[in-house]
Formats: C-alpha cells, structure tokens, sequence
C-alpha cells in the first residue's frame, strides 16, 4: 500500500513538475520512437540543457531513421560536433541501418532486439521501452537509485 502512495506522490510530482522538451512533443508514434531513439543517445552522459539544441538541428536536419542511415558520416559528425563521445553518433547510425534493414524500419518494443542494437545498453532500451513504448520497464539512474535508497532507509524507521 505505502508503496503506491509513493509511487502515486513521484508520478504526481513528474506531471507537475516535467519540463518541456522538444523529443516530448505530441507527434505519430514513429516520430515519438525515433525522437526517443535519438534523445536517449544524446542524453548519454550528456545534461539535458545541452542537448536541446543539438536534438532541434539534428531532428531538422535528419527527421528520420531512412535519413539517418544515409547522411554522409562527415555531416553526422558535423550535426554531432560539441556534443561529444562520437562513438554515440556513430552507434546510432549502425543502430539505424540494422533497424531499417533487419525490422523493416520500425524501432524494436522489446528488451532483447534492442539491447542487441550498437550503443544501447540497460539504461537506453529501458527508457526506450518506457518512453516510446509505454511498457513497464525503469530506466534507473544514479538520481533515481539516490531517491530509490531514501525511500528505503525511510521505511525501515
């Protein structure tokens, strides 16, 4: 029971307290998954106040995983510049070339192709699955293991 009021108080607090970002923008499903895609490597070690401008020239530049399997590696690094840790960029494009090749275009939804894909990890297909999917899957990072041992310590007291 208590664990549900906390969970409810953390979802109210979110939807009050979100921010708005561009790759949150209420757009089709293929958008949504491919904002997600592109964000999520983005936002890998990289602070969310950075990539915001980043995300809007490149989502300008390059509006989906056909374009992005093809654009020339020099302006992909160019788009990316400033950004750093290029192998990013460089595992998104593989990752989109799979995908165009091997799904036919369409962002895997499970767990299991999409930990399979070049430069996505644990953390990356659980947002992925969450975010774009909708699924029950947590992305759990050093903020959210913080909260999660808080709240722990409080319930043993």
């Amino acid at each position: 029971m208590k664990d549900q009021i906390i969970t409810k108080k953390i979802l109210n607090w979110y939807d009050f307290n979100k921010r708005t970002l561009p790759w949150r923008k209420n757009v089709s499903q293929s958008k949504k998954h491919y904002y997600t895609l592109v964000s999520e490597f983005m936002l890998q070690q990289t602070q969310v106040v950075t990539v915001i401008p980043y995300f809007n020239r490149f989502i300008n530049k390059i509006p989906n995983l056909k374009k992005l399997s093809k654009i020339p590696d020099r302006e992909l690094i160019k788009l990316w510049e400033g950004l750093g840790y290029y192998s990013r960029v460089r595992n998104l494009k593989k990752t989109a070339k799979i995908i165009i090749s091997k799904y036919h275009g369409e962002i895997p939804n499970n767990y299991e192709d999409l930990i399979s894909l070049p430069g996505i990890g644990n953390y990356t297909a659980n947002a992925i699955l969450a975010i774009a999917f909708n699924k029950s899957y947590i992305p759990l990072d050093g903020n959210i293991e913080r909260v999660l041992k808080k709240i722990s310590l409080f319930k043993k007291r």
